[in-house]
C-alpha cells in the first residue's frame, strides 16, 4: 500500500499524459496485430515472461531474474524485426489519416471514373456467369508501382474485353490479379499480398485473401469473381468485404466507395440516424465514436445501402 500511495502522489497532469500517449501505442499496435499471426506471438511471450517472474519471485531464482532483467534491451531490438508488418502498416494508417478530405479522382475526371466502373462492372458480370476467377485492383491514394513492377505490364486503356481476355483461362495473364490506375490497366499477373487474418471464413479462397490483404496494406479497391462459384464480391478499407453482388449492385459499390455519387452521404446519414433512434427506442444511448471511426460507419451504410436497394 506504501508503494501505490506513493505512485499517487507522484501523478500529476504531466505523468498522466504521458501514460496516456504510451497507451494509446500499445493499443494501437495491438488492434493491428488482433486477428493475424503476431498476436499469437505477443500472447507466447507475455506468458512467457509472466511465468519467468513468477518463478523467480517464488523460488527467489537468481539466474532467471537476471536473464529477465537482461532480456529487456534484447527484445527491444528484436520488436521492429519481429513485427514489421505491423509496425508498416501502423505506419501507412498514419499516412491516410489526411486522405478522407480528398476525393479520390479529381471532379474533371468523374467522367473516366465511371466509365471505368462501367467496364469493370461489365468484365465482372461476363467473367461470372462463365465462373472464370478474376482479381482486379483499383489504386487510388496509396501508390502500388511496386506491385505493378513484378507483374506483366500493359498500360492499356481498360475495356471489358480486354479484362475477359486477360482472365480467360486459356490467357498467359490469367494467373493473378490486373491493377488499374485511372482509365488504364497498368499490368497483369501481379501477385498480391495474402492476409494474414486468421477469423476469416474457410470457404473464401486465395482470391479473396489476396484481395482482403492488398486492402489492409493499402488504400485500394479489389473486384473479385470466384472461380467455382461464379459470385462476386468486393473487398475495401482494411479488408471489408461485399459478397454476392450483380453488375449493377456492383457499379453502384465502386461509385460510392470511389465517392462518384453526390446523394449517398445523405443516404448513410439517414441510415445512420435510423439506426441511432431505434437505439434511443431501446432507453440504449449509442457510444460516442472518434471521427475515423464514424467515417467508415458512413462509408459501409452507404455501400450496403446502395447494394440492397434493389435487391
Amino acid at each position: 500500500m506504501p508503494e501505490v500511495q506513493w505512485l499517487f502522489s507522484r501523478l500529476d497532469a504531466r505523468a498522466a499524459l504521458d501514460i496516456a500517449i504510451v497507451s494509446a501505442i500499445i493499443f494501437m499496435l495491438l488492434g493491428v496485430a488482433q486477428g493475424t499471426r503476431s498476436a499469437l506471438i505477443i500472447r507466447g511471450l507475455i506468458i512467457v515472461a509472466f511465468a519467468m517472474w513468477l518463478l523467480s519471485r517464488a523460488f527467489e531464482l537468481t539466474a532467471v531474474g537476471f536473464l529477465l532483467r537482461n532480456l529487456l534491451p534484447a527484445l527491444i531490438l528484436a520488436i521492429p524485426i519481429v513485427f514489421q508488418p505491423e509496425l508498416r502498416r501502423v505506419l501507412e494508417q498514419i499516412g491516410h489519416t489526411g486522405g478522407w478530405l480528398k476525393t479520390p479522382f479529381p471532379s474533371s475526371d468523374d467522367a473516366d471514373a465511371r466509365a471505368t466502373i462501367n467496364e469493370i462492372a461489365r468484365a465482372a458480370a461476363q467473367l461470372s456467369r462463365s465462373r472464370t476467377g478474376a482479381l482486379m485492383v483499383l489504386e487510388r491514394e496509396t501508390g502500388l508501382q511496386d506491385y505493378i513492377e513484378r507483374g506483366v505490364p500493359l498500360d492499356a486503356k481498360i475495356t471489358a474485353n480486354l479484362l475477359v481476355s486477360i482472365f480467360h483461362t486459356k490467357s498467359p495473364l490469367h494467373d493473378g490479379a490486373v491493377i488499374i490506375r485511372g482509365d488504364r490497366v497498368m499490368a497483369a499477373t501481379v501477385v498480391l499480398p495474402l492476409t494474414e487474418n486468421l477469423g476469416l471464413d474457410n470457404r473464401l479462397g486465395t482470391r479473396h485473401r489476396a484481395a482482403i490483404g492488398i486492402t489492409e496494406e493499402s488504400d485500394a479497391i479489389a473486384v473479385v469473381v470466384s472461380e467455382e462459384t461464379g459470385r462476386i464480391s468486393v473487398a475495401y478499407s482494411s479488408g471489408r468485404l461485399i459478397e454476392n453482388l450483380d453488375q449493377e449492385r456492383l457499379r453502384r459499390a465502386l461509385r460510392t466507395l470511389l465517392r462518384l455519387d453526390s446523394g449517398r452521404s445523405s443516404r448513410a446519414n439517414r441510415s445512420t440516424d435510423l439506426l441511432r433512434r431505434r437505439g434511443r427506442s431501446n432507453g440504449k444511448e449509442p457510444p460516442r465514436r472518434t471521427d475515423g471511426q464514424r467515417r467508415n460507419a458512413e462509408m459501409s451504410s452507404s455501400v450496403l445501402w446502395d447494394t440492397d436497394s434493389d435487391a
